[in-house]
């Protein structure tokens, strides 16, 4: 099995390990998970958010950039940006990318033509996250160059739809790269999502517990703790549904009967409220460590070779 297909990014090529990235993640990810993650050929990505200023974000683009340009081959890097009207940051933080020239732009919550247009002014490539086909095919009217589906069981701001179904119906309206989210944890998963027609797979889960995310430890072991019963999808923290981890929302009164939550979006609650409140896709049952992201990123291209091998060697495979 090839580790690229007709609409896996050209300008990648020979870059990446395997095909997969790892999620940008609010309040997890920062320079240290990017830069180990691009080292060993897997995409790595953060939340402009993550930075409390656009000078703080600015200084971490060119960290990552500094380190990166010490690895040659390293994978891409990626930002992810928040394109909602309760975003004050929005264009300071575009303006950014655009100055930095970022090779590759996550958007969620909106997918805006300006912003694409402005992304694609210096050469980078556009991503956007969805959770079902209408707003697969406005991403697409807007001109993005890879459409993120956030199946059933992702952390985050996650959708309902099994992957399957998701994939089959974004393909029927985008050719472009199309990148799997939910619940994969391993270079198994990774193979599989590649199998089902994805062209890259997409793991956030799994990095918060490696040393170099930013989240405490009692979070980590939070997650080591988990299974998939203990996730939750609500929109009590910030207005739209997502995944949490039950015993942080248990801690947080989110889930008492007399706490109302949030009836719509409202970015100022969520940037308060994910501090305390954790997020974790279903996945966290066999999540058993806290290696380092390289340990961790070898570990995956190792199972993701071994799956293709047993493909290849599966009798149903034959012709």
């Amino acid at each position: 099995m090839p580790i690229s297909q007709g609409s896996f990014p050209k300008a990648w090529a020979g870059r990446l390990a395997i095909p997969a990235i790892a999620a940008p993640m609010f309040l997890t990810s920062g320079p240290d998970l990017v830069t180990e993650c691009c080292r060993s050929g897997v995409v790595g990505t953060f939340p402009a958010l993550n930075q409390r200023t656009t000078e703080g974000f600015d200084a971490w683009v060119q960290e990552i950039e500094a380190r990166l340009a010490e690895t040659a081959s390293a994978a891409p890097y990626g930002v992810n940006l928040i394109v909602h009207k309760t975003n004050p940051r929005l264009q300071a933080d575009l303006e950014i990318v655009v100055k930095r020239k970022v090779p590759l732009i996550i958007t969620s919550l909106g997918a805006v033509k300006e912003v694409v247009d402005a992304v694609h002014s210096y050469g980078g490539l556009i991503f956007h996250d969805v959770i079902g086909r209408r707003h697969a095919e406005k991403a697409a009217e807007a001109g993005v160059d890879g459409i993120i589906a956030v199946a059933a069981g992702a952390g985050g701001h996650a959708g309902l739809l099994s992957p399957f179904a998701l994939l089959a119906e974004i393909r029927e309206v985008f050719k472009g790269t199309l990148i799997l989210s939910g619940a994969m944890n391993t270079g198994r998963d990774v193979a599989a999502a590649h199998l089902m027609g994805a062209d890259l797979a997409y793991l956030g889960s799994r990095f918060i517990a490696t040393r170099e995310s930013m989240v405490s430890d009692e979070q980590k072991q939070m997650m080591l703790d988990a299974r998939a019963a203990d996730i939750v999808y609500t929109s009590k923290v910030s207005g739209v549904n997502a995944n949490f981890l039950r015993a942080s929302l248990e801690a947080n009164g989110v889930l008492d009967d007399a706490n109302p939550g949030h009836t719509e979006m409202n970015m100022n609650a969520e940037v308060r409220a994910w501090k305390t409140v954790w997020s974790a896709g279903q996945g966290v049952g066999s999540i058993r460590d806290v290696p380092a992201a390289a340990e961790l990123c070898q570990r995956l291209i190792s199972e993701y070779r071994d799956a293709v091998r047993e493909m290849a060697a599966d009798p149903f495979a034959a012709p």
